[in-house]
C-alpha cells in the first residue's frame, strides 16, 4: 500500500517557499521557519499571499508533488503539476465509460449508496453517543429512517436525473438536523441550511474549507493512480471543474468534512471569534481558525481505520488512494461494481 506523506499547508501570508539542494524550505521576512526533504512531502497548498520560487516548483514537479495555489479563504485558483503520466488506456476507458448512460447509472448509485450510508452513521454516531444531551432524538432517528428509504429509492432508480433529485432532498434533510448535533456554542455556530459562495454562517464556512481540502488530496490520488479528475459518472463534465473527485468524495464527505466539523464545534478547538462578515454578508475564516482546521484535518488523516472492502486497517490520509485504485479496478473490469468506501 502507498505510504501516507505529509501535505504543507501554508497560510501565513508573505511565506517564501524555496528549494535547498533537495530541501524544501520555508522563510517569512528573512528567516527560516520549516525545512524537509523533498521525499517526506506528497503536497503543497499555498493559502493567499504565498511565492514559491521557479527553482522549488521545478523540484517539486520532478518528484511528482503538486503545487496548489488557493485564495486566502480556501477558493481554489491553480495547480502546478508534472506532466500528465500513467495508463492512457485505462483514461480511454474511463472516457468510453463515460459515455455510457447505463454505466454512469450503476456507478452514481454506488457513490450515492455511499454517502448517504455515511451521512446516517454521522447521525446514529451522534445519537449513540449524545442521545442524552440532545432534545431533538426523535427528529434525528426520522431523518436516519429517511435516508435509509432514500438508499431504497436510490437502488430502484431508473435514470441518473432522478438519482440527483433522491439526493437533493436526501441531502436537504440531512442538513436540515446536522445543527441538532452541535451541542456546544450554539449560539455562534449554528447550520439552518447548506449555504455557499459565500457561507452564509459560520458553520457553511468550516465546511465548505474542509470540502477544499478534500478536493486537493482526492484529486491527487486520482491522478496518482493514471485516472482523469475532469471526467466523472455522476457529476457532468464542466470546464474547470474535477467531475470525478466530486463522484469520489460523495463519500467521504460526511465521514471527514462534516464529522470534523461537529467535533471541531463540540469539544470547543475552534471559537467563534476566529471569523468575520465580509461585506457582501459571506463568512469568512481567520488565519488563526484555517490553521486550527487543518492541524485538525492532518491529525484525522493520521488515524488508523479498517477498510471493509479490502480488509485491512490503514491510516485515513489513504483510503483516497485506496478507493482510486478499486475505481480503476472497476474501470478496467476487475470487479463488478465499484464498492464506496462505508463507515460503520
Amino acid at each position: 500500500m502507498k505510504k501516507l506523506f505529509n501535505t504543507l499547508y501554508i497560510s501565513t501570508q508573505g511565506t517564501y517557499v524555496s528549494k535547498e539542494r533537495e530541501n524544501i524550505v520555508v522563510s517569512v521576512q528573512g528567516k527560516e521557519l520549516f525545512r524537509a526533504p523533498i521525499h517526506l512531502i506528497s503536497s503543497i497548498i499555498c493559502f493567499g499571499n504565498v511565492m514559491c520560487s521557479p527553482f522549488l516548483l521545478g523540484l517539486c514537479a520532478e518528484n511528482n508533488v503538486f503545487v496548489s495555489y488557493l485564495t486566502e479563504y480556501g477558493k481554489f485558483i491553480a495547480r502546478v503539476q508534472s506532466p500528465i503520466s500513467g495508463n492512457v488506456l485505462l483514461r480511454r476507458r474511463q472516457y468510453k465509460c463515460a459515455d455510457d448512460e447505463s454505466f454512469c447509472l450503476e456507478t452514481s448509485k454506488s457513490f450515492l449508496l455511499g454517502k448517504l450510508n455515511n451521512s446516517r452513521t454521522v447521525i446514529n454516531r451522534g445519537l449513540r453517543d449524545h442521545g442524552d444531551k440532545i432534545s431533538s432524538s426523535d427528529r434525528l432517528i426520522q431523518v436516519s429512517v429517511s435516508l435509509r428509504k432514500s438508499m431504497d429509492s436510490i437502488i430502484k432508480a431508473g435514470d441518473v436525473d432522478v438519482l440527483r433529485g433522491v439526493e437533493g432532498d436526501a441531502a436537504s434533510s440531512y442538513f436540515n438536523v446536522l445543527d441538532d448535533l452541535i451541542l456546544k456554542q450554539k449560539e455562534k455556530f449554528f447550520m439552518r441550511e447548506r449555504n455557499r459562495r459565500p457561507p452564509k454562517d459560520r458553520v457553511n464556512c468550516l465546511l465548505s474549507f474542509v470540502y477544499t481540502l478534500l478536493v486537493h488530496d482526492i484529486t491527487s490520488a486520482l491522478e496518482g493512480v493514471g485516472l482523469d479528475p475532469q471526467v466523472g459518472f455522476l457529476h457532468k463534465d464542466r470546464p474547470g471543474r474535477p467531475s470525478l473527485t466530486l463522484d469520489i468524495m460523495e463519500e467521504f464527505r460526511p465521514f471527514i468534512a462534516e464529522r470534523l466539523v461537529l467535533t471541531l464545534i463540540n469539544l470547543s478547538q475552534i471559537d467563534a471569534d476566529g471569523f468575520s462578515e465580509s461585506p457582501s454578508g459571506g463568512i469568512l475564516m481567520r488565519d488563526e481558525s484555517r490553521k486550527i482546521v487543518i492541524d485538525a484535518y492532518r491529525k484525522r488523516k493520521e488515524e488508523e481505520i479498517f477498510h471493509p472492502f479490502l480488509k485491512e486497517s490503514m491510516r485515513v490520509g489513504l483510503l483516497y488512494h485506496a478507493q482510486a485504485l478499486i475505481f480503476a479496478r472497476f474501470l478496467r473490469g476487475d470487479i463488478d461494481a465499484y464498492p464506496p468506501f462505508i463507515w460503520k
